[in-house]
């Protein structure tokens, strides 16, 4: 099983990356999965609206975009990219420690792979609950 985090057009080095390997290796099993190969990929707006536009046909900004390549039900594979740029407009906007709103993206996107949504309110609901559970989770480790 393995975690990568990288960087695309931007420089941003995500603090304690063994503890948060734990944290996502621990919300997956708590959701019944194994995490095979995950790559979070840190890149700029212009980055995420470009492959936003050309792989999902959506001409918006946005903070995550999730690729399941998951080959087999109960391991993970994919490659999560988030917006660091829109991360903190999002963490300035709801008065929220930047890092903090990092580790709830991230989760965010893990729980997509997982099979959750965030489409309809109740969807929303549950994706929001799963979040702030996720962080407690960090903060206990």
């Amino acid at each position: 099983m393995a975690i990568y985090f990288f960087q695309e057009d931007l420089s941003f080095e995500l603090p304690k990356k063994l503890k948060t390997k734990q944290w996502l290796n621990k919300i997956a099993r708590g959701e019944g999965f194994q995490i095979r190969n995950l790559n979070f990929i840190f890149c700029s707006d212009e980055y995420l609206y470009h492959i936003n536009s050309e792989y999902l046909s959506h001409h918006t900004y946005t903070d995550i975009i999730t690729f399941d390549h998951r080959e087999t039900e109960k391991h993970l594979e994919g490659d999560i990219y988030i917006s660091i740029e829109r991360v903190k407009e999002n963490a300035n906007h709801q008065k929220e420690n930047f890092l903090t709103e990092v580790k709830r993206v991230m989760s965010h996107g893990l729980f997509h792979l997982c099979g959750y949504g965030d489409k309809s309110t109740s969807e929303k609901k549950t994706m929001r609950a799963k979040e702030a559970q996720a962080l407690e989770t960090f903060q206990a480790l």
